[in-house]
């Protein structure tokens, strides 16, 4: 329980340090960010360097990219299937937001990026992902391709090797929002309630249309 409550403390300062860094990042969009109505974050429209080309495989084996993955709004997740407790709750918290937006006529889903290749094959992140919402894309790849993914998104990982074969991975624990043919629009912190993700999506969704 020890190494856990250490595990998740330093996603906490991890958290912290990312939305400074994106605050630092972003700049009032005024009128000229049509999303604007629908933020409760200091990133406008275009002004954050987030998202970006990636080369992953599928919890089908497949080679994919992010034009392929990225074809309808999409709550995206970076962790890992072998996490105690955080990953699980946030990532059946994206699945609730999706529930409900599917449930108002949406057509959306989301995406779990595994930072922990090592252990995450396609088979055990399809496991994860079916068992947590139907529409839920599972993604892993190699340790490269991971990186890369994870560096595109400013996301931060780290493995944390307990001496004995078992071991946590450190990681930010933001819910990213994209959307088709524009890319990352906003982050949703852990604090966010499955109903205002769907109900800030939503405005995302209608904005872009």
């Amino acid at each position: 329980m020890a190494r856990v409550r250490k595990a998740l403390w330093g996603a906490s300062i991890v958290a912290a340090l990312a939305v400074a860094g994106w605050t630092w990042l972003a700049r009032t969009g005024g009128e000229t960010d049509r999303f604007a109505a629908c933020r409760t974050t200091g990133i406008a429209e275009g002004s954050a360097a987030i998202g970006g080309p990636f080369t992953l495989v599928d919890e089908n084996g497949k080679t994919v990219t992010d034009k392929d993955v990225f074809t309808k709004p999409s709550l995206v997740y970076f962790g890992y299937t072998f996490c105690p407790d955080v990953c699980p709750v946030d990532n059946a918290r994206n699945a609730e937001a999706l529930d409900i937006l599917l449930g108002r006529g949406y057509d959306a889903q989301a995406v779990f990026i595994s930072i922990d290749p090592e252990r995450d094959t396609p088979q055990v992140v399809k496991e994860f992902t079916d068992y947590l919402h139907p529409k839920m894309i599972g993604l892993t790849g190699t340790p490269q391709q991971v990186k890369a993914a994870s560096q595109a998104f400013r996301t931060y990982y780290r493995k944390r090797d307990s001496g004995d074969g078992d071991y946590l991975v450190d990681h930010s624990t933001f819910t990213y929002l994209v959307l088709p043919d524009t890319g990352f629009v906003e982050f949703f912190k852990r604090d966010t309630s499955a109903r205002e993700m769907a109900d800030r999506t939503a405005c995302f969704i209608d904005k872009s249309n």
